[in-house]
């Protein structure tokens, strides 16, 4: 599988513009949602490759995220004459370059396709990768391809349009990234201020996060390995996001991955020992930044049903990335239905 190349900008259009390359721009379509379209698609129009292009927006929110977006995307490529040396634009956090990765990669068996990522969220963990996919049944990315995009252009600049709580969203992932590293990457995410953010301190946090994921992906690109290290967190994680979402409270990935590296944390510290004292330091910051997750004990069970249907499990048992250390990895770890019981009890102790 071929790698994107993955870029910070300096000057976004021309760096727009060379990703773009020689492609005529009535064989260009950019996919937004309706809050990138409002806020960040302006910007990508200053690119006058992109005069006479194609725009294809779709509703915002992971929710969207489904068959049904995608349909829509298919046939807008259709109706309007898109070939296989067409290209896409996604531009957009996670959600359209996760759908806008799907769809094109599917649509005629796989056209070209860029990634412009608009969230801190979107640049640390979505668009870089290869991975895409759709919702399905409640369930988080389960339709999907490993199909990279060519370029995956990150402009900081559009991070400043983001809310407090999209930019927490980012950082977990951040977080997520430090705790697989090393000791010294961890100190250094803790040390952020996220109370005065600094752009320029964070772009260096964030091109050593994605280097960290591009160099896991590298090593194995189709997640038979090593590459499962990116999924701490997501076990628990994907179980409280798809539970958000059947309640109609609908919570941020980031924030349910935050809240499912703890969980997973507390895993590692009964089954590996991990230390307690970095337990800790990681709910004090969920306790200060990310509040919790409201559910009771009746509710164990469906969340445990969740989990048994989480894309990652291999057979019956469900499958979890622990550590024993910080940057110590442990892939293919199980828990019984006791041990996640705990985990939740201890969740909800605060």
């Amino acid at each position: 599988m071929s790698h994107s190349i993955t870029k910070i900008c300096e000057n976004f259009i021309s760096e727009l513009n060379q990703a773009i390359g020689n492609q005529s721009a009535d064989s260009i379509f950019v996919l937004v949602d309706a809050n990138t379209q409002k806020f960040c698609l302006p910007l990508a129009l200053q690119s006058k490759k992109l005069n006479g292009c194609h725009i294809i927006c779709i509703p915002s929110g992971d929710e969207n995220k489904n068959i049904d977006s995608a349909v829509v995307i298919w046939k807008y490529l259709s109706v309007n004459g898109a070939t296989r040396k067409s290209l896409i634009i996604n531009l957009g956090g996670g959600m359209i370059t996760d759908i806008g990765g799907f769809t094109a990669s599917t649509f005629k068996r796989g056209i070209r396709y860029i990634n412009v990522s608009t969230t801190l969220l979107g640049a640390v963990d979505a668009a870089t990768g290869g991975k895409t996919g759709i919702n399905f049944m409640g369930l988080k990315n389960e339709i999907g391809v490993f199909a990279p995009a060519e370029t995956v252009l990150i402009n900081i600049d559009l991070f400043k349009t983001l809310d407090a709580a999209n930019l927490r969203s980012g950082y977990a992932e951040m977080v997520k990234h430090a705790l697989i590293d090393t000791r010294e990457e961890w100190e250094n995410v803790l040390k952020f201020d996220l109370e005065k953010l600094d752009f320029e301190e964070l772009k260096e946090l964030l091109t050593r996060s994605i280097r960290i994921k591009e160099r896991i992906v590298e090593q194995d690109p189709f997640e038979a390995n090593i590459r499962k290290a990116l999924n701490l967190g997501h076990t628990f994680g994907h179980a409280f996001e798809s539970w958000s979402y059947k309640t109609k409270k609908p919570a941020l990935h980031g924030y349910a991955v935050m809240w499912g590296m703890l969980c997973e944390l507390y895993l590692s510290f009964i089954k590996l020992d991990f230390p307690k004292e970095e337990l800790l330091r990681l709910k004090y910051l969920i306790k200060d930044y990310y509040g919790t997750f409201e559910f009771s004990c009746k509710e164990y069970e469906a969340l445990f049903e969740l989990m048994t249907h989480d894309k990652k499990n291999d057979s019956k048992e469900i499958n979890f990335t622990l550590l024993a250390n910080i940057g110590d990895i442990h892939i293919n770890q199980t828990a019984t239905k006791d041990e996640i019981f705990e985990c939740f009890d201890f969740f909800r102790e605060g």
